[in-house]
């Protein structure tokens, strides 16, 4: 899952470029996902939802022809993108705002002061001018230079040294669109407490065999689940007496 932001000042067509960039990477047969940064709430006041938060829910769950899922509180961006890679098989998540997030990002307009890092703005558009072949163009170099989740592992599978030297060399264009972090996949997720936990290639291998032979060698298919596709394990590290 590879991640790219669009961050700029207020009314400067941020959605907008989400909205032609989305589009053009579904027509590339990604499966796509985003996140926006709201400095409000982003429940509708008066809504059935609204109203069952207010009421004091922690955590509102509104489901039918579509499920959302409104928690009472905010998350960090690492939590929410491990729990859309858990959610969802997705092939790159756009950000719009997070201006200052460690991922490759497109500028709608000059938005960092002296002290911020530069390093991770693309290209900065003038969205009102952009034509089809621009946009088809600008996604080209996020195909090149987007990538995953930092793992902060410094595992070296990627053939760099650290996590921060590939996230350099992924901005700058020096590894190409194929070099990408091999610990960064959502076959195997660990969270402990609050925490996705992140797991070299052994580890996770290891992981992945073991809980699929203990759970090969149940009666699953008296519980309907014989051909399983995902397992989830919950264990409570918990002293009950």
């Amino acid at each position: 899952m590879r991640i790219v932001g669009v961050a700029g000042t207020k009314n400067t067509g941020k959605t907008t470029l989400v909205t032609r960039i989305i589009t053009e990477l579904r027509e590339r047969g990604f499966h796509v996902g985003t996140v926006k940064h709201a400095h409000g709430g982003l429940d509708v006041e008066g809504r059935d939802t609204w109203q069952h938060k207010k009421a004091g829910a922690e955590l509102v769950v509104g489901t039918g022809n579509e499920t959302l899922f409104n928690l009472n509180e905010g998350l960090e961006l690492e939590e929410i993108l491990n729990i859309m890679k858990y959610i969802k098989n997705l092939d790159f998540v756009v950000l719009e705002g997070f201006k200052h997030s460690p991922y490759v990002k497109i500028a709608t307009s000059d938005f960092l002061t002296p002290e911020d890092d530069s390093s991770t703005i693309l290209k900065t558009v003038d969205v009102m001018r952009l034509d089809d072949h621009d946009v088809v163009s600008l996604v080209d170099l996020i195909e090149e230079r987007s990538f995953g989740i930092i793992q902060r592992l410094d595992c070296k599978k990627c053939g760099f040294e650290s996590c921060q030297e590939f996230r350099t060399a992924k901005i700058s264009g020096a590894a190409g669109a194929n070099v990408q972090c091999v610990t960064d996949s959502s076959d195997v997720l660990l969270k402990v407490d609050d925490s996705f936990i992140p797991m070299n290639p052994f580890v996770k291998n290891l992981v992945k065999k073991v809980t699929l032979g203990m759970v090969e060698s149940l009666r699953t298919e008296e519980f309907g689940a014989e051909d399983f596709k995902k397992i989830e394990l919950m264990i409570k590290n918990e002293d009950d007496r």
